[in-house]
């Protein structure tokens, strides 16, 4: 499955939209407290609990949003946008969210 962030692909004519296709990750509270609980792995400002967790839930989006592109037949998506958003009472939750458009392409 090609995937980009653009509107077209280099090389490849698009013959036909499918239509829009999204992924979903959603990070719960736990996960906060498992950080602040692993604090020694700051290193430099950075937090290698939360940043793994971040790709992780980002993995599972874009796994997500694959299966449905090729669900309706597509064999690319373009025009990626990746979101995260905090949801849930006071922010306790971070979502994670793709969504492209399902394209045929040659």
């Amino acid at each position: 499955m090609v995937m980009s962030t653009t509107n077209s692909l280099e090389g490849k004519e698009i013959t036909k939209y499918l239509g829009v296709v999204t992924g979903e990750a959603i990070l719960g509270a736990n996960i906060f407290k498992d950080i602040f609980a692993g604090i020694r792995d700051i290193v430099g400002g950075r937090s290698n609990s939360y940043e793994k967790a971040l790709q992780d839930a980002r993995r599972l989006a874009f796994t997500e949003l694959e299966e449905k592109a090729r669900r309706v037949g597509a064999n690319a998506i373009i025009g990626i946008d990746i979101d995260y958003e905090t949801i849930g009472a006071n922010g306790s939750m971070l979502m994670v969210s793709v969504s492209g458009t399902a394209v045929a392409a040659q």
